[in-house]
């Protein structure tokens, strides 16, 4: 059975998969659920990228876990890519969730001209964090208002540094067993950077959903299902 690593994106702590862990957990899985730090629950810690990638590291080395599924939902692609590549033979698998993806030397907001700008200034204005977005940024992607209220009541400031720091890839990433889920109504391509890993990676695979781009709370079991799918495929 596989043990899932679940790391959501900007803004949110491991609360976000409440609904994704009980089907995972029912299946004989396990399902960790990790807040990183300056977020939730840990919201005050000191956080930079390298922090969120060495707190998934010792998530999975501290509950000595094996056949890991690292699974990293927007801005926690980054992270959890490069955490992928530290824990060796632990890893079963990495599941990005209509996420970011690292590229070494590039920070999340490197690959995003016009938005870099408007993250930039938030991270200024609000001393050092990117502020959540509101429940009107959330229209039209498969959520309920009472989903979008609960994602609003939970979000914190997300700590700016961990957005502007560069990855650390020691090889490509195309290595790495990968799936991709693409969350259609957020996009119906992934990411260039995603399409040419996706184009020329034997170990990547492409899942689609007809969801938005926050799958956890808009379709839990359905998320919950494609997960434990790609636990079981092969990575060779």
């Amino acid at each position: 059975m596989a043990e899932f690593v679940l790391v959501a994106g900007a803004w949110l702590g491991g609360w976000a998969w409440d609904e994704v862990v009980p089907p995972l957990r029912a299946g004989g899985h396990g399902a960790h659920p990790l807040t990183l730090s300056g977020l939730a629950d840990k919201r005050g810690l000191p956080a930079g990228q390298q922090t969120h990638v060495q707190d998934i590291v010792d998530e999975v080395e501290r509950r000595e876990l094996r056949e890991v599924v690292l699974v990293g939902h927007s801005y926690a692609g980054i992270p959890v890519g490069q955490a992928g590549m530290r824990i060796g033979d632990r890893l079963a698998r990495v599941v990005f969730v209509d996420s970011n993806i690292p590229a070494d030397g590039e920070s999340f907001v490197s690959p995003w001209p016009e938005g870099r700008a408007m993250v930039e200034a938030s991270i200024a204005e609000t001393g050092g964090f990117w502020a959540p977005l509101a429940a009107a940024d959330y229209a039209g992607q498969d959520l309920t208002e009472e989903q979008i209220t609960r994602i609003v009541g939970g979000s914190t400031p997300h700590p700016g540094a961990t957005l502007t720091e560069p990855a650390v890839l020691e090889r490509p990433l195309g290595e790495l067993p990968a799936t991709y889920v693409k969350c259609l109504l957020d996009g119906q391509q992934p990411n260039p950077d995603v399409a040419e890993v996706l184009a020329t990676s034997r170990r990547w695979r492409l899942v689609t959903m007809n969801t938005g781009h926050w799958p956890m709370f808009s379709r839990p079991r359905e998320l919950a299902r494609i997960l434990v799918e790609a636990a079981g495929t092969d990575a060779a």
